[in-house]
């Protein structure tokens, strides 16, 4: 008899394991390439691409800047406002407290004398719900004597008065300072992404980052000239200022007087030429006569981006002095490199 061989059966499933693996290796090497190399992955953001989203991030820093400065510029009055309060409360109680010594003079005549009127009583006495509900008893009291305890139940009432308002301060105060710590976080994240970003640009591709400059450096023969066409003296005053901060840093939040944001400037230049401007762009607009960009004249304020969040100081020529961004001082710039927004002639 012959041997017979069974066949040797062929895996479970061994097909398709197969075709599993040979899809796998054909994956692996999609990705791994020839020779074992990774595929690149996407491509770099060019450099212009890089400056667009800078210049983006800036742009929504500074409108974070504004509602800053307006969160402070009223949280500085909530302080100044609660420290009024306080001040005028410490000078009640110090009248409160002469006048209750002149009563507990009184007193003590009319007790070596036999008694003690009521209504003395209860104006010493130290609970005052007690003494302003019984004030029945100061009727009782001769006319000299009532005019003290009316002065005493006034102060009082006052005092009463002033620290609530000073407890609504204070709460007003609180929400405030937490308002400014959003917005403080707000820029100051853009900032370090735009930072993160710029990273990546050689020096050069950095330097022609953000709003461009006026190629030519203004001399003293230019600012003399925007302030001979300036319509007075004042905006004459704060276009002069302006030229000498020229080169100045940016810095969100400040004033002056050796860095700037954009509203600090403005407001720094017209402080200096004795006239009082709100804080933030939103408001500066607002604090003069508005003009059209035809009738400009050195001296005017500039504003730019739909949500007012930018301003400049026109000098002529088309030509305007700002502090643009953090990666740029204060410059001269043409006025139609932003979306223009309005003007105001403040004086």
């Amino acid at each position: 008899m012959g041997t017979h061989r069974r066949p040797r059966q062929r895996a479970k499933g061994g097909g398709r394991a197969r075709t599993a693996a040979t899809i796998t290796l054909a994956g692996a090497a999609t990705a791994t390439g020839l020779g074992g190399t990774t595929v690149q992955a996407a491509p770099q953001p060019t450099a212009a691409q890089v400056r667009a989203k800078v210049d983006k991030l800036y742009q929504e820093a500074e409108v974070a800047t504004e509602k800053y400065n307006g969160a402070k510029e009223k949280a500085d009055a909530a302080e100044q406002r609660l420290e009024e309060l306080r001040d005028e409360a410490a000078r009640k109680e110090d009248r409160l407290n002469s006048a209750r010594e002149t009563l507990g003079s009184v007193a003590a005549a009319q007790y070596r004398n036999g008694g003690l009127d009521p209504a003395l009583q209860l104006a010493l006495s130290s609970d005052p719900d007690r003494y302003l509900d019984g004030a029945a008893f100061a009727e009782r009291a001769g006319s000299r004597q009532r005019a003290t305890v009316g002065r005493v139940r006034k102060e009082l009432r006052d005092i009463e008065q002033l620290r609530g308002a000073a407890r609504i301060e204070v709460t007003s105060l609180k929400s405030r300072r937490a308002e400014l710590k959003r917005h403080r976080e707000t820029v100051t994240g853009k900032l370090e992404k735009a930072r993160s970003l710029l990273s990546r640009l050689t020096t050069e591709e950095r330097a022609d980052t953000g709003v461009r400059a006026s190629r030519s450096t203004p001399g003293p023969r230019q600012a003399l000239s925007a302030t001979a066409e300036a319509p007075n003296s004042r905006a004459a005053a704060a276009v002069a200022y302006a030229y000498q901060k020229l080169g100045s840093p940016y810095v969100w939040g400040a004033t002056g007087p050796n860095a700037f944001d954009c509203s600090g400037l403005t407001q720094a230049a017209y402080r200096a030429a004795g006239v009082s401007l709100p804080r933030t762009t939103y408001a500066q607009i607002d604090a003069g006569r508005r003009v059209s960009r035809s009738e400009l004249l050195p001296g005017d304020l500039v504003f730019f981006y739909s949500g007012i969040s930018h301003v400049g100081i026109y000098v002529g020529n088309g030509q305007m002095i700002h502090a643009p961004n953090p990666s740029a001082p204060v410059r001269v710039a043409p006025v139609d490199e932003m979306p223009f927004a309005g003007a105001t002639r403040v004086v």
